[in-house]
């Protein structure tokens, strides 16, 4: 059973291409097999690579582990007229 991402969760993304530790952070976007997420936790060797990739890396939805989930939001119900 997979869990569903949304913006707002709060993730941990696996290291890849020159990020050479694990790291933090938000999901901004969704897509259909990955997230953008706006990384805010990071070892800081990899600060410079970071910097780089301004703060957000596409990862694999397979990749992101879920550590806290966005609040709900409950929609507001308009009367009917």
């Amino acid at each position: 059973m997979t869990v569903e991402l949304k913006i707002g969760d709060y993730v941990q993304g696996k290291k890849f291409a020159s990020l050479e530790h694990d790291f933090k952070g938000e999901i901004e976007k969704v897509y259909e097999n990955s997230v953008l997420i706006l990384i805010k936790e990071f070892a800081q060797p990899d600060k410079p690579v970071v910097d780089e990739y301004n703060h957000r890396a596409v990862v694999r939805k397979g990749d992101a582990k879920l550590i806290k989930a966005a609040p709900v939001v409950a929609e507001k119900v308009k009367p009917e007229a």
